[in-house]
């Protein structure tokens, strides 16, 4: 896949030759995942249609402070209820029309914040200087966060958690597609909650099987992660249902190398590609909605989610469980626990315990209350 446009070659401010000129593009091409080139290519659109909506005027490089400090301000607000003449509302409504803005309504942080972000790469690919970390950009970034009053949504509508994924697991139906849905659901979740291109991207080449017979384990490594680079990723093991699940599959399938999943063929036999990303979200989807669910109760993330709730719900340190999803982020990790421990919490005690009432069922002086 090229880079979306000649204009996010990464070239330095020094005159580079032909080669050196390749060598350095294909570097970069080789060492950035597809989802953030697909990204790229997407948030370099926008930032160019912008701006030529706004000032009439293609990206520059390094581009100016004034226009980031415009970008900026232009998407930290509501346009919906702005003047007609309001020239935000104006580009905003072009952008509309280009579809490549959904509505005049406040962007949410995170989709701000990405396309920021890729702006400071394609600075970046140049070795020149963003001018978002001048200071006055820096400042107004966090002022818009705290103004937007926005809360996350998460990825997925709700976790799926062992009960539910037990659930879909008795949904698969017979044959190669069930032995290999059965697969995808128990390692996605069993692993430590794989992302859709951790699961599409394994290899059969990434897995060990030489402790299964003995010990009914199978060890895999991740080539790269959201959190890990090439190599960096621990290996991971699956035991018992999970490990026997994915073995089940391999034998059925006779995959000895190549990708570990797989698409089915209109004629029931195992195809030589890939299954995707997305083939990896429908499947889950698919099974939800199999088990009597909507198909927005939970997306392929929620196998994920379900990992970490599950965990907190078993009482498993978050440490341990962050050694499976490979959370580099504590406070990432603490958050599905923060719902599920709240109510243990011996801290939402104390009242209780101060007036002798916290478990003893004994009627005390504050009962009424």
């Amino acid at each position: 896949m090229a880079l979306p446009s000649p204009a996010l070659l990464p070239l330095s401010s020094t005159a580079l030759d032909p080669a050196d000129r390749a060598g350095l593009e294909a570097l970069h091409l080789a060492g950035t995942p597809d989802n953030t080139r697909r990204a790229y290519a997407r948030d370099l659109a926008y930032l160019a249609a912008w701006k030529e909506a706004a000032f009439a005027a293609p990206l520059i490089w390094p581009e100016t402070e004034a226009v980031a400090l415009r970008f900026l301000l232009d998407h930290a607000r509501d346009l919906e209820t702005a003047p007609p003449e309001d020239p935000a509302r104006i580009v905003a409504e072009r952008m509309v029309a280009l579809g490549l803005r959904l509505s005049l309504a406040r962007p949410a942080p995170a989709t701000l914040d990405r396309r920021i972000a890729s702006w400071r790469a394609f600075h970046r690919m140049r070795n020149l200087p963003s001018p978002f970390e001048a200071p006055l950009l820096r400042q107004t970034r966090a002022k818009a966060r705290k103004a937007s009053g926005h809360l996350p949504r998460p990825k997925s509508a709700h976790p799926i958690t062992r009960e539910i994924l037990i659930e879909m697991i008795r949904a698969t139906g017979p044959g190669l597609r069930g032995l290999r849905d059965r697969a995808v659901l128990c390692l996605g979740w069993a692993s430590g909650g794989r992302r859709r291109s951790e699961i599409a991207g394994l290899m059969r080449e990434d897995l060990d099987l030489t402790g299964f017979d003995a010990e009914g384990i199978v060890r895999l490594r991740l080539v790269r992660t959201k959190t890990t680079g090439t190599g960096t990723a621990p290996r991971l093991v699956l035991k018992g249902m999970a490990a026997r699940a994915l073995v089940a599959w391999l034998d059925a399938g006779r995959i000895t190398e190549g990708p570990v999943f797989r698409r089915i063929t209109r004629t029931g036999t195992v195809g030589a590609c890939a299954l995707s990303p997305a083939g990896v979200g429908q499947i889950v989807k698919r099974l939800v909605v199999a088990t009597g669910r909507g198909g927005d109760f939970a997306s392929a993330h929620g196998l994920r989610a379900g990992f970490l709730t599950q965990a907190a719900l078993d009482g498993v340190p978050v440490q341990a469980a962050m050694r499976l999803s490979l959370h580099r982020s504590a406070l990432q990790a603490q958050k599905y626990y923060a719902d599920v421990e709240i109510a243990a919490n011996p801290a939402a005690d104390l009242l209780e315990r101060g007036t002798g009432e916290a478990g003893s069922g004994e009627t005390g002086p504050l009962a009424g209350l």
